[in-house]
């Protein structure tokens, strides 16, 4: 990033805290993808609140952004066993915020499983979360009893613009691993399961590079949708998955488990838009699959009369060329600064909630004055 970019989005955020700065400044913590981009949002969080870590996720992390951000704040590993267990969460939450009141900034639903644990035997009082993802969003509102606000914005508007161009980030960091090992789309029918934002755009950008797509999802509404904007729908998950020469996941969720690798047919391509543990269950393989590199970030997993090919190890295959969004994705950073307001004071039911659309227009409105140039 140029320094005059640097600058403008400097005070980008800082126009940006300035008018969702709380009354009350909370303690937080900080799940993020650490990308080129992301110190300047780092230093935005800690201008609203005070920021006791950030924890990066494990797959997106450039070191020069790290090196950056430890200069500001400690980074502490990340990784889900760490909340899966309400004990060590707790002693986590107890090292960096003892009896303060706490804000978790979340990429995932990390915190979903121990949150029960943080409300109620934390020292100081989780005053709620703020969720970025989709699967996040589920994995909070599949909790039984919520005993604190959880602010989403997974399915706000401002994220739409960067729904689409991670969409376009997957397709063409797909291509360019096909190209590398000098093989094209063209010819290769894909199958993308989950239409969600993410899958659609994902199902528009292939086909709009004339490859056949089949779209498979569990939700029959959004079945119709794939359908009414022409798409082929699976009516059979397993023969889709044994037509398919390209198979892209973007449920975030378990998209493949072990006993569908062996449906794939003879050199198709899987890769994700999330992580390896969210969507693919490697570790169920049948016995006797082998793997080796098969070219950059493209591994081949063979058996006797079988074979097929997993991109970026099955993490987000977006990451391995940036995931740039460009600075559509400011317009998401600032609504989790303004969800960290609300949530500060404290009024918020045990619930999920969004933020108001009067704060996304004036983020929006905020956003265009920076960049709409």
């Amino acid at each position: 990033m140029e320094a005059s970019e640097r600058a403008r989005l400097g005070t980008y955020f800082s126009k940006i805290a300035e008018q969702f700065t709380p009354a009350e400044r909370p303690s937080s913590l900080l799940v993020t993808h650490l990308l080129p981009e992301r110190p300047s949002f780092v230093r935005a969080v800690a201008s609203l609140s005070n920021l006791r870590a950030v924890l990066p996720k494990p797959k997106s992390i450039h070191p020069t952004a790290q090196r950056e951000v430890e200069q500001v704040v400690p980074c502490d590993v990340l990784s889900r066993g760490l909340f899966a267990d309400p004990d060590a969460a707790v002693t986590y939450l107890e090292s960096r915020a003892a009896g303060e009141d706490v804000v978790l900034l979340d990429v995932g639903g990390y915190f979903a499983p121990s949150l029960a644990a943080l409300c109620d035997r934390f020292s100081g009082r989780v005053l709620g979360v703020v969720e970025d993802t989709e699967n996040g969003h589920k994995r909070y509102a599949g909790v039984s009893k919520l005993l604190c606000p959880v602010l989403s914005v997974a399915r706000s508007p401002l994220k739409d613009p960067e729904d689409f161009l991670v969409g376009q980030s997957v397709v063409f960091s797909t291509e360019a691993l096909l190209r590398g090992r000098g093989d094209i789309l063209h010819g290769r029918p894909a199958l993308v399961i989950g239409f969600g934002k993410l899958g659609s755009s994902i199902a528009r950008l292939l086909h709009a590079k004339g490859v056949h797509v089949t779209i498979h999802d569990i939700d029959p509404v959004r079945r119709a949708q794939a359908l009414s904007q022409g798409f082929g729908v699976a009516r059979d998950r397993d023969q889709a998955l044994s037509n398919a020469g390209l198979v892209l996941c973007a449920t975030g969720a378990l998209s493949l488990r072990g006993e569908d690798f062996p449906l794939l047919r003879n050199g198709a391509y899987v890769a994700t838009v999330t992580s390896s543990e969210d969507e693919l269950e490697l570790d169920g393989l049948p016995d006797g699959y082998t793997r080796h590199s098969s070219g950059d970030s493209v591994t081949r997993y063979s058996t006797t009369g079988h074979y097929f090919y997993l991109m970026n190890n099955g993490n987000a295959v977006n990451f391995l060329h940036g995931a740039s969004v460009g600075p559509f994705i400011f317009l998401v950073q600032a609504e989790i600064l303004a969800a960290v307001r609300m949530l500060a004071r404290g009024d918020l039911s045990p619930d999920m909630h969004a933020v108001p659309a009067e704060d996304r227009a004036t983020i929006a409105a905020t956003w265009l004055n920076y960049y709409n140039r």
